[in-house]
């Protein structure tokens, strides 16, 4: 199985190709950088599966990124995908995001994505996401697969944005507010087995892969403080505090509001691809930090 993947320095990208190393002999995976247009050049027949992770991610968003944003998010998403559905490629794996829904986590209250839950975006990010999903399914037929992705906040070691500065806080602070919340995450290496069984599959649809648990903030930063033998203590106290602030400030709900995707549109696979609970998961990331220090 012959596996193409967008973004050549892409955390997902690389922990999938470490992932599938294991099978060496029944994939091989190649990366091509997006960011000049020797890509058109390449000749696409030669692989089964596209994996487009490369995107323009979160950043501080300005008016003026706007044509920005689309460009690099939907307009080179589709025009991959009509190359790739042109020279033969029998899957098309697209990497979104929750963000289409346009919902923030909220610390006063339960906020659940369903069925039934609208897609809102309100980012330029969450916006080209989902007009780039809207374009490329038009592109599915029995011969090019469509896969997409709609995937929760992803954490694993040496993981880009919140993962890592709940890592520096577990390792430097000896108290932690005690708040009770949920939030959907996905360990990478739950991921990327994840992916492979959708390749394996040839699956098309809509995915939400997530950890069989949601995670508590409190929960993980204790369990990451426990693997580097620092003491954390939770106070109760901290955490009215905390909600009162949480009413203003949009970083707090982004820690410790509640998000969740219902556990009933993850079940594909019947959660076959979880391979390590939240501990576990913990346990893999951290060693992996001390192993590269």
């Amino acid at each position: 199985m012959r596996i193409l993947v967008t973004g050549e320095k892409s955390y997902v990208g690389i922990n999938l190709n470490k992932w599938l190393s294991q099978w060496h002999h029944l994939y091989e995976i190649d990366f091509i950088s997006l960011k000049d247009d020797k890509w058109k050049s390449l000749d696409f027949s030669n692989y089964d599966v596209l994996f487009h992770v490369a995107a323009l991610v979160h950043k501080k968003e300005q008016q003026d990124m706007e044509g920005l944003y689309y460009k690099v998010n939907r307009d080179l998403t589709v025009e991959l995908a009509n190359k790739a559905k042109k020279e033969g490629i029998k899957q098309f794996i697209f990497m979104s995001s929750i963000s289409v829904y346009g919902l923030d986590g909220d610390i006063n209250k339960n906020v659940i994505i369903d069925n039934n839950t609208p897609c809102v975006p309100s980012s330029l990010y969450g916006k080209s996401k989902l007009e780039a999903e809207i374009q490329i399914n038009k592109l599915h037929d029995e011969n090019f697969k469509i896969a997409i992705v709609r995937a929760p906040m992803i954490y694993g070691a040496n993981c880009p944005g919140n993962y890592s500065r709940l890592r520096k806080i577990a390792l430097k602070t000896p108290i932690f507010p005690s708040i009770v919340n949920q939030r959907s995450m996905i360990f990478i290496d739950n991921l990327s087995e994840f992916i492979r069984l959708l390749i394996e599959g040839n699956s098309d649809g809509v995915f939400f892969p997530q950890n069989k648990e949601y995670i508590n903030t409190a929960e993980l930063v204790q369990l990451i403080a426990n693997q580097n033998s620092k003491k954390v203590i939770s106070l109760k106290s901290l955490s009215y505090v905390v909600k009162l602030i949480g009413k203003e400030k949009k970083i707090v709900n982004k820690v410790f509001g509640n998000l969740v995707i219902d556990s009933s549109l993850s079940e594909h696979f019947e959660f076959e691809y979880c391979i390590a609970d939240l501990p576990k998961s913990i346990e893999i990331c951290e060693k992996n930090y001390k192993n590269r220090c």
